[in-house]
């Protein structure tokens, strides 16, 4: 990036506090200047952009079109770094610890247990977010987030939690007497899978099934897919620690597994935690080593 082609701090951060409050009078007091000093700060800044950024015909200034558009990004940009600041400097050391992880950890697994973290640490506040989709991470969002997958997400740090293949089951009373020898077996079978995934579409695909489902598909939210499963409605892929008590109780049959080194990392961005985060990660480990110890 050429930073010698960027227009003047000074005149970025006059334009952003107009957008923000609406008048130059008011940008004024937020900068601690005059009113005429942001005038003249976003005149230069036109002057230097080569477009108007402030529609002063009317007897209010309103942006434009490009106005509006620098406004959005200066604020995104304003934003990130207050952020990262906060974040280097200590100062959201008290704002809650946030994570990210799918429903289904978060029902089968996480909160389970999660009660010996407080327990351990009740001076640190969580907000959880069971979400089937990739949350950015960023200074001042999510501190950590726990993904299922191979481990590699580019620009991320990912350290293995579990390992746990995939698997295809489904309840005995719907398979029964259905011969089952190879996946495509399963295309005539009604599915079950968990909201906001394609879970079910891209297993079937990964293993040469080309065969379209003539069954139908359910989409349920994670926590309560094993109730679907229970109870005969579908065929799912899941990860096997959700399903290995009902398969040994026989309440599921597993038809295929997918015996890859996938399994659930945790994942956070490079550089130092802050301390209610390391906390949290070593906590994780430990859940996981003794997981591993009963199983």
């Amino acid at each position: 990036m050429d930073w010698h082609s960027l227009p003047p701090l000074t005149a970025l951060r006059a334009f952003a506090a107009l957008a923000e409050t609406g008048g130059t009078a008011a940008a004024g007091i937020k900068l601690n200047v005059s009113h005429a000093a942001i005038s003249q700060q976003i005149k230069q800044l036109e002057a230097h952009l080569g477009v108007a950024l402030v529609d002063r015909t009317g007897r209010q200034l309103r942006l434009t079109a490009e106005g509006r558009e620098l406004a959005d990004a200066l604020a995104l940009g304003f934003g990130a770094i207050a952020r990262t600041v906060a974040s280097l400097t200590g100062a959201d050391a008290n704002r809650p610890l946030q994570i990210s992880t799918t429903p289904s950890f978060a029902a089968h697994w996480l909160m389970p247990c999660l009660s010996d973290f407080r327990q351990s640490h009740p001076q640190i506040d969580l907000m959880i977010d069971p979400s089937p989709h990739l949350i950015r991470l960023e200074p001042g969002g999510i501190d950590v987030a726990i993904r299922y997958g191979a481990g590699s997400w580019p620009g991320l740090h990912a350290e293995l939690l579990f390992h746990s293949p995939i698997v295809a089951v489904a309840a005995p009373q719907l398979v029964a007497g259905v011969r089952i020898e190879c996946p495509e077996d399963l295309a005539d079978l009604p599915w079950l899978q968990e909201f906001g995934t394609n879970e079910a579409s891209d297993w079937l695909r990964s293993q040469g099934v080309l065969k379209e489902r003539v069954a139908g598909l359910v989409q349920v939210p994670g926590n309560l897919l094993l109730d679907g499963l229970r109870n005969g409605q579908g065929v799912a892929v899941t990860v096997r620690d959700w399903v290995r008590q009902d398969i040994a109780a026989g309440r599921l049959r597993l038809l295929f597994e997918e015996d890859t080194q996938s399994g659930y990392h945790i994942v956070t961005r490079p550089g130092v935690l802050r301390p209610p985060a390391k906390f949290f990660v070593a906590w994780l480990r430990r859940m996981a080593r003794q997981r591993v110890q009963v199983q």
